[in-house]
């Protein structure tokens, strides 16, 4: 098809890759070079024509800017002539219209300006203004107004234009030729803007599985993918906080709270080169999170940070500060027993136990026998939970608590006596205790070489399913400035023995009560029938306030009911390979309530010869197109194109809050389109208008 759009968008391209090759870019400018000039620009502008002032007052910005990164030692990137920028802006200030790009770094010549979105000021115009839009901002040393004349995202593949997003329509080269769809772009609550999302690709108009049947391409990758241009001025904000103290962020599913938290380290990046390191850390709960997210940073330009698991980096840290321990993690740790080690008030036992020996010595072996102390001490521990937790454990469940923690202490010491024969092991809970314990007891813990640990800022996603005590370990390892991110959504919150209960007394716990918390209230990921089924879910669980905001519709949600399993797969058999077959890039996950299941469909759509099916075990996801068949426990902070909720019944998920949450996380991991299927009677969770 001929678009102006499109035609504008390649000639540019082509302009600016023929620019970068021609004029290759030169790393050995020093900045007395960058001063000269300086000088000699500001000597020409007194004696420019008016007409020629405006030009003039770019370079000398551009080159005041580049003596500053210079001085910060920032390093500055070649432009990538394949992926050279993600957005353009088309500015007209003064009569005299110019063009802006967005990149991840900076490049500016020959009448072409590619800006970093998180150092140059410019980028505040994409980010604060809709095409068609007067602006008037201080940006550098002046005022500039002027008005937006076009506001794009634009994706380039290997030196292609392969889709543009704009006002006007979503434009995709297919491989027949370009397409163009028609999109919504909502203007945001407070009016700062109008937000162009990658996956606003129309709605559909049949009740298919499959809604993009057009040819329109989809990411192979299915990792979270690199989309500063799509930022919304709320999320830019959090981005762009002061560089110390705490940024929490609150947000419904899909909101972006993984987006902002990942950006606002290369956004800290850019102006202090010590968070490129192993000094920051990405923390987050599951594996498959991790991975997930894992080639985000480094496609932002900050490879050295790292991406952990918590589990992961307490262990490392446990081993390396308690050697005489055994390795051995029970995976049989009663639930009562967790509970119990992860909840705030066996914390304030351990504190009260070490009080009591303050005068001990500051050794590891000291704080083996404070913590042993503190779980073995039967009376004491009870009159800890009495005034602070009551009702957590019952008669019983004391019981089986004190036989099993007085077990593992005689185990454990026999351990450290030498005798190694017998089954001493720790429970997954133990390895944050024991740090806190170190952390009171001696005080910083211990890097690789021996010096204190001290991280330069530290990021914290889905924190609600955080214990109090597992975040305090890690404030308690950053450096003077105490760069802090914590990102979550309390609607999400399925570990419920994390100790987790609101927000003002998770704070309370750490010492940081009326911390005020940001609200991100669009949610981008899925459809408005998706997000309202999702909420819907969550019954008298969810939040108080206004509904979040949802950029685009699409195919309702549909629940279907069979009279046994064996008719459920045959049915979905049909239908998945018809959909493999018209979306070859389309994501597609199947959640299930147990392992059990998961077997069970999975080998029933591989004997259906079902095309690219592949079950998911202890998240070990492909991030591939194709079919994923696994439990909803291991999707958290995913997202899959379409997803399908099997056997949600009411044998499944009876009617309690952990159940609804599950399902509202399972709900909202779709983009497109969601499917719910129960064999016996629905589960009561699920909203009577979907049944």
């Amino acid at each position: 098809m001929d678009h102006p759009i499109i035609d504008d968008e390649t000639e540019l391209l082509q302009q600016v890759r023929r620019w970068l090759h021609e004029r290759p870019y030169e790393a050995t400018v020093s900045e007395t070079h960058i001063v000269g000039e300086l000088v000699r620009m500001r000597e020409e502008l007194l004696e420019a024509k008016e007409e020629d002032q405006p030009a003039l007052m770019q370079q000398i910005e551009h080159h005041a800017a580049w003596a500053e990164q210079l001085r910060q030692r920032v390093a500055v990137t070649p432009v990538d002539p394949d992926n050279p920028y993600f957005a353009h802006l088309r500015l007209l200030e003064g009569g005299r219209t110019r063009d802006v790009f967005l990149g991840k770094t900076t490049r500016i010549g020959e009448g072409l300006r590619i800006v970093d979105w998180r150092n140059a000021p410019i980028s505040r115009l994409f980010y604060r203004y809709t095409q068609g839009d007067d602006y008037e901002e201080e940006l550098g040393n002046r005022v500039h107004i002027g008005e937006v004349l076009a506001r794009r995202v634009v994706a380039v593949e290997r030196g292609i234009l392969v889709r543009i997003e704009a006002p006007e329509g979503s434009f995709v080269q297919t491989d027949t030729g370009w397409v163009q769809r028609h999109r919504e772009a909502p203007r945001l609550a407070g009016g700062g803007g109008e937000t162009v999302r990658a996956y606003a690709l129309g709605e559909a108009q049949d009740r298919r599985m499959g809604t993009d049947l057009a040819g329109g391409r989809r990411r192979a990758d299915k990792r979270l993918p690199d989309i500063a241009g799509l930022i919304d001025e709320d999320q830019f904000k959090l981005i762009s906080a002061p560089d110390s103290g705490l940024v929490v962020i609150r947000g419904t599913a899909g909101s972006g709270k993984t987006t902002v938290a990942l950006h606002r380290i290369a956004y800290l990046a850019y102006s202090d080169p010590e968070v490129d390191s192993e000094r920051t850390l990405f923390v987050v709960a599951s594996p498959a999170l991790c991975n997930y997210v894992a080639h985000v940073l480094p496609a932002l330009g900050v490879p050295k940070a790292q991406v952990v698991t918590f589990g992961a980096w307490c262990a490392e840290q446990r081993r390396r500060h308690f050697p005489k321990l055994p390795t051995t993690v029970r995976p049989d740790t009663p639930a009562a027993v967790v509970r119990l080690k992860l909840h705030p008030a066996f914390l304030i036992a351990l504190t009260e136990q070490l009080e009591r020996h303050r005068s001990a010595s500051a050794t590891p072996e000291q704080v083996i026998d404070d913590y042993l102390s503190t779980t073995t001490g039967r009376e004491r521990l009870e009159a800890v939970f009495r005034e602070h937790a009551p009702d957590l454990l019952t008669a019983e469940d004391w019981e089986r608590v004190h036989r099993w923690m007085t077990q593992q202490a005689e185990d454990l010491q026999s351990w450290l006596d030498g005798d190694h024969e017998v089954a001493a092991g720790l429970d997954e809970e133990d390895d944050a205790l024991l740090l806190r314990a170190w952390q009171l007891r001696i005080g910083s813990l211990r890097g690789r070489r021996g010096v204190p640990m001290r991280y330069r800022h530290i990021a914290v996603d889905e924190v609600q399913d955080f214990a109090p005590t597992e975040i305090q370990v890690l404030i308690d390892c950053l450096d003077s400035r105490r760069s802090l991110t914590l990102a979550g959504d309390t609607q999400q919150h399925v570990m419920t023995d994390a100790g987790f209960t609101s927000w003002n007394a998770f704070f309370g716990h750490l010492g940081l009560p009326g911390t005020e918390v940001e609200t991100l209230r669009v949610s981008y990921r899925s459809s408005r029938p998706i997000v309202s089924f999702a909420l819907a879910l969550l019954g008298d669980l969810r939040e108080d306030g206004d509904p979040p905001i949802v950029v685009r519709d699409g195919p309702p949600v549909e629940v279907f009911r069979f009279t046994d399993s064996g008719a459920a797969v045959a049915f979905l058999a049909i239908a998945l390979t018809q959909l493999v077959e018209d979306e070859p890039l389309a994501s597609i996950v199947l959640l299930t309530p147990n392992a059990d299941v998961t077997a069970e469909y999975a080998g029933g759509l591989m004997q259906a010869e079902v095309p690219r099916v592949r079950r998911v075990m202890d998240h070990d996801f492909s991030f591939a197109p194709g079919i994923e068949v696994t439990e909803v426990a291991q999707v958290k902070g995913l997202e899959f194109d379409y997803v399908v909720i099997v056997e949600a019944s009411a044998r499944a998920y009876p009617d309690v809050p952990a159940n609804r949450r599950l399902l509202h996380v399972a709900a909202t991991r779709a983009i497109h389109q969601l499917w719910v299927t129960s064999v016996d009677e629905p589960s009561s969770i699920l909203p009577r208008e979907a049944l």
